[in-house]
């Protein structure tokens, strides 16, 4: 999923998502377009799906981690968080409940329950706690939405997120108490927030032998071309990561053949297109001469054609993969791909 935090994915508009990227569904968070432009405004529009004009699906991330994110500015209790916004200092309350309520106003058509996302460095101890709290926040949230309609006409789903840092027995702990609470899609969350990439893989493998396979397993946050192949080898089936978009505007573009820095000067005098392997039509027009020009010279045509490349490649990256899948060769595909979209150029 690109990555449309405040209803935007940077520098990339919807026609270009739509018929050149070939995104098929987009990411967008609850915390930030609570804060701006607000719920208010969103329902007057018809929903961010009608304010952003996108008709495709929209997942939206519950906040929770936005709201962690702001460890000096927030206090966390049974009944939810308070925290102070980023734009303005004005104090604001989440509960399972009301981040229910305002996904409803954004009309998002996978919402995430609140949660709390601990530290990378917790204790056990905490790791726990904090996930027994999340459990009785994901309780309340699939009630309330239970509870409540969607206000736009298409149906809304939702889906917990396990959590319990890097210690195996609270994800298992997690995963369980979730699948009895019998939501139509999981999440994993907490995870590429630091660690090393050996213990991210062995807490998904963790996760991946409770959650149900006939259910969608969505693995938040992550990452590099390396982590999405070795994940779906894993049995993960949804991704969002903001690198393709982040990494292309500071001049990291990611190909079929490799990854390139395209501030270097080797590529100042290569016009051949930026990626003869992905058949897009900012891969096959524009130069890897061109886009470095634009890059150096600080051009904003720059920074929409590298974000437009490295999401069409990744797109490309996992419609190849279910290819594969399909076809019963991922693994043998997968071997030989990942050394190649992994090396640097």
């Amino acid at each position: 999923m690109p990555v449309g935090t405040q209803g935007t994915v940077k520098a990339v508009d919807t026609r270009t998502l739509r018929d050149e990227v070939s995104a098929q569904i987009l990411l967008g968070n609850t915390y930030h377009l609570y804060l701006r432009p607000g719920a208010d405004i969103l329902e007057e529009s018809g929903g961010l799906h009608e304010f952003m004009r996108w008709s495709g699906p929209i997942l939206t991330d519950s906040g929770g981690y936005q709201v962690y994110s702001l460890a000096d500015r927030r206090t966390i209790s049974e009944d939810g968080a308070t925290f102070r916004s980023h734009l303005d200092g004005s104090k604001h309350d989440f509960t399972p409940e009301s981040v229910i309520a305002i996904q409803r106003s954004i009309g998002s058509d996978i919402m995430m329950v609140l949660d709390e996302c601990p530290a990378g460095d917790a204790t056990e101890s905490y790791a726990r706690t904090s996930n027994e709290l999340t459990i009785r926040w994901a309780k309340r949230a699939k009630t309330a939405w239970e509870q409540t309609d969607p206000k736009y006409g298409h149906g809304q789903t939702l889906f917990p997120i396990v959590q319990g840092v890097v210690y195996p027995e609270i994800r298992k702990e997690s995963a369980r108490a979730l699948v009895d609470l019998d939501f139509p899609g999981y999440a994993i969350g907490g995870l590429s927030v630091g660690e090393p990439a050996a213990q991210m893989y062995a807490m998904v493998e963790v996760c991946m032998e409770i959650l149900p396979r006939d259910r969608p397993r969505y693995l938040m946050g992550v990452g590099t071309p390396e982590n999405l192949l070795e994940n779906v080898a894993r049995g993960v089936d949804m991704f969002d990561c903001v690198m393709p978009t982040r990494n292309g505007r500071n001049g990291m573009v990611f190909t079929t053949q490799g990854v390139m820095n395209i501030r270097n000067k080797k590529w100042a005098h290569d016009h051949t297109s930026i990626d003869p392997g992905l058949q897009t039509y900012t891969a096959q027009t524009y130069s890897k001469s061109y886009l470095r020009h634009l890059t150096i010279a600080g051009e904003v045509l720059g920074l929409q054609i590298a974000s437009a490349q490295n999401l069409g490649f990744y797109v490309w990256l996992m419609a190849e993969a279910r290819r594969h899948i399909l076809a019963g060769d991922f693994t043998a595909w997968r071997r030989e791909i990942q050394p190649i979209v992994s090396r640097r150029l």
